[in-house]
């Protein structure tokens, strides 16, 4: 069954209070409880703790190289996500509908490329 990512940019969302956030997470719970009820969810996150140490890592002369902080161009932040299995795109967008209503907030949706081990015929 094709697996998708619905996820939304941190960057699309204005600053919440921490009441506004418990409210989000109350109203998304039961379309979480939905999906994992419909046999869809396989995993997800509401988000990334902001005061967790980052870090970049690029690879020279085939060695890791460890720096502090995400890359200074990056415009784009993971806010929450969700993996789910389901049949089609148009069950993935059925979901991520229900998520965007549900939090309020915009939602992309990427399909997984096959892996290996399910794409090859024997």
């Amino acid at each position: 069954m094709p697996e998708y990512l619905i996820s939304f940019n941190d960057e699309w969302v204005p600053e919440h209070t921490e009441a506004e956030i418990r409210a989000k997470s109350a109203s998304v719970r039961p379309v979480i409880e939905e999906m994992k009820e419909a046999g869809v969810y396989l995993f997800g996150n509401g988000g990334l703790d902001a005061s967790s140490v980052l870090c970049s890592v690029t690879a020279r002369d085939g060695e890791p190289i460890f720096t502090d902080g995400p890359y200074v161009e990056s415009k784009e932040h993971l806010g929450g996500f969700a993996a789910i299995a389901v049949p089609d795109d148009e069950a993935a967008r059925y979901w991520a509908g229900r998520l965007a209503v549900a939090l309020d907030w915009p939602q992309e949706v990427h399909r997984f490329p096959p892996s290996v081990e399910t794409s090859a015929t024997p």
